[in-house]
């Protein structure tokens, strides 16, 4: 089958078909080309992907992928990185084998093309002319002879007629021979170029046109080849990445098996157990004691079998309430709760007796303040300067990491003890490495200067002691919190017992004290305090030694203040005193006369001139 023979006549449309060939090539180009682009934009997405999921560095996030499941998370993160890089190897796999090679080739088949077709029209445009000379040279012969017949009639038209001369006759005579030899030279010519035309027109249909067909259709099946190898070449990329993507699921599916909820339940007791025992049980309060005083007050029997022994947290309140912050407790315990008392009428509070009422009166009754503190938001009004409430405030964290949790601070201080030995490790062997080095210059004075390696040396030695200090510091912290948590149990029983028998002396000595009294009765006021002075002296031995907190502003006395009630100082008018706390809305300012004395006054008995930038932090 040739389409020389088979379609010898079939020109325009063979132009037609090899000129839609050529665009089904590029037609599949573009479609490769944006199968390449889809695959970029979906490796790029892929890769967007699992860059947002990824745990940011030194943060919170970072640390939740301790546990095994979102370990399998970051590792499944991990694969799908890699798939996305496969995705990519598929884009430059298709772009440098399937759509350049394409795109070089169509430019090459264009222009094959172009130049069969070229011949074809040349052979086709010889052939045409041919043609043509065919026809005038016919036409000429059938004109001649014509012209021929003519003048032999008209030779013999005049050869008949007696009237026309001979030498008209003569004259006829030769025309007629003349226009008969231009009619036998037209004739041969005719012959001659009868004879070429079909010469070249068999030449044409039997020759140049089938072999410059038979060049379109091998440069057709070259590009129909092409493609199907394109095709195979297409199939190739895909199946050459998917032993790799293949491993990436066998990664995906290997960190899924490699999840242990046991582990990860385990990692949950080791990031958030305190180290505390659960909280005792609650003793009960009888509120009926007051009624018993009314109808007996004299009677000390009755009120010590009616009055019941009331526990507060003391030295066991971590049993009690441990999850209890003790500034709170202890704001709640100390500062004023009582309405400050209006200002004097009279310009020198002096002159009025006794002088202004004092928050002492009006004492609510101690259960109350444990509802108080039970449902009010924590608040840090402690009578003494909290260092720790503040540094909360500000996001700092203590050094000794005192404000975490028993276990959890143990954790963080062996974390610290162990990055402290690595820091003093690293810095031992930096020493080393300058010793071996001055050694060195000392056998060969003339690489080097062993002096100019003394202050390194030195200072490396100043950094390891400053590093085993450190480390002692916090060495001694954690034997502190070890050497407690083994026996937690018991001390918190030792605690317990211990508080029980101050209470037991606390309601005692206030028994001794109604009975000293002068009227023999017993007031709630007094074991209240009492008991208030219980949990106040805990509490002191707890922040004797942190520093008092900073000076907000300053304010001057208006009217001189007698400090009759715990938690309140005595002020004189116009003494100037610096203010530590602001009122929070209960009509007390927190003020400080010197370190180590402070307290409350009311906010209308002084006139306050606060920091800006004080208040601002």
């Amino acid at each position: 089958m040739s389409w020389g023979t088979e379609l010898w006549d079939q020109f325009d449309n063979l132009e037609k078909h090899t000129q839609w060939g050529i665009d089904i090539l590029e037609k599949y180009i573009k479609f490769v080309k944006e199968r390449t682009e889809i695959e970029l934009s979906y490796a790029k997405q892929l890769r967007n992907l699992s860059k947002k999921y990824q745990p940011k560095k030194n943060s919170k996030e970072e640390e939740e992928y301790k546990y095994t499941a979102c370990k399998a998370f970051l590792s499944t993160l991990n694969e799908m990185n890699d798939y996305a890089g496969q995705h990519e190897v598929i884009s430059e796999n298709m772009t440098s084998q399937i759509t350049v090679d394409l795109m070089r080739y169509v430019q090459e088949l264009k222009q094959e093309r172009k130049s069969n077709f070229h011949d074809g029209r040349k052979a086709q445009q010889h052939i045409e002319t041919c043609w043509k000379q065919l026809e005038s040279s016919k036409r000429r012969f059938e004109r001649d002879c014509k012209e021929a017949d003519r003048a032999q009639q008209y030779f013999e038209k005049m050869d008949a007629d007696i009237n026309v001369t001979k030498a008209d006759v003569e004259k006829a005579r030769q025309q007629a021979q003349l226009r008969h030899q231009m009619a036998e030279d037209s004739k041969a010519d005719y012959s001659s170029i009868l004879q070429r035309f079909n010469q070249e027109q068999w030449e044409y249909y039997h020759t140049h046109i089938p072999n410059i067909f038979q060049k379109i259709q091998e440069m057709e099946e070259r590009r129909i080849v092409r493609i199907g190898e394109s095709m195979k070449t297409y199939a190739e990329v895909d199946r050459q990445v998917i032993p790799i993507i293949g491993k990436c699921l066998d990664g995906i599916v290997k960190a899924a098996e490699s999840i242990d909820q046991k582990n990860d339940s385990q990692l949950v007791v080791e990031a958030y157990k305190s180290g505390f025992e659960p909280p005792g049980d609650i003793e009960f309060e009888d509120y009926t004691q007051p009624m018993k005083r009314t109808v007996s007050e004299n009677s000390l029997s009755s009120s010590k079998e009616g009055k019941p022994e009331l526990k507060f947290g003391g030295k066991s309140r971590g049993k009690l309430w441990p999850f209890i912050k003790k500034n709170k407790l202890m704001s709640l315990l100390t500062s004023p709760h009582q309405p400050p008392p209006p200002p004097p009428a009279s310009a020198s509070p002096s002159a009025v007796p006794n002088g202004p009422q004092s928050p002492k009166q009006q004492k609510e009754p101690l259960s109350h303040r444990f509802n108080e503190f039970m449902t009010s938001k924590p608040k840090i009004h402690c009578f003494r300067s909290l260092k720790r409430g503040l540094s909360l405030k500000l996001g700092a964290t203590p050094e000794d990491f005192s404000n975490l949790p028993p276990e959890q601070r143990r954790k963080k201080l062996q974390q610290k003890v162990d990055d402290l030995n690595k820091e003093i490790q690293k810095e031992m062997d930096q020493r080393d490495a300058i010793t071996k080095m001055k050694d060195v210059y000392l056998k060969n004075p003339q690489m080097g200067d062993p002096a100019s390696l003394d202050h390194k040396l030195a200072e490396a030695t100043q950094n390891i002691e400053k590093l085993r200090l450190e480390t002692q510091k916090f060495e001694a912290w954690l034997a502190e919190v070890e050497g407690r948590l083994p026996a937690r149990s018991e001390q918190a029983r030792r605690q317990s017992g211990m508080y029980e028998a101050q209470t037991h002396q606390t309601v005692t000595n206030c028994a001794q004290d109604r009975e000293s009294s002068p009227d023999g009765s017993y007031t709630e006021e007094q074991s209240q305090e009492s008991e208030l002075k219980v949990l106040a002296t805990d509490f002191d031995d707890e922040f004797d030694d942190e520093e008092p907190l900073p000076a907000i502003g300053t304010c001057k006395a208006l009217y001189t203040f007698e400090g009759q009630n715990e938690g309140t100082i005595s002020v004189v008018e116009g003494e100037m005193l610096s203010v530590i706390e602001e009122d929070k809305g209960d009509g007390w300012t927190r003020i400080r006369r010197s370190e180590d004395e402070e307290g409350y006054v009311p906010t209308s008995y002084v006139e306050v001139y606060l920091d800006k930038n004080a208040k601002g932090s």
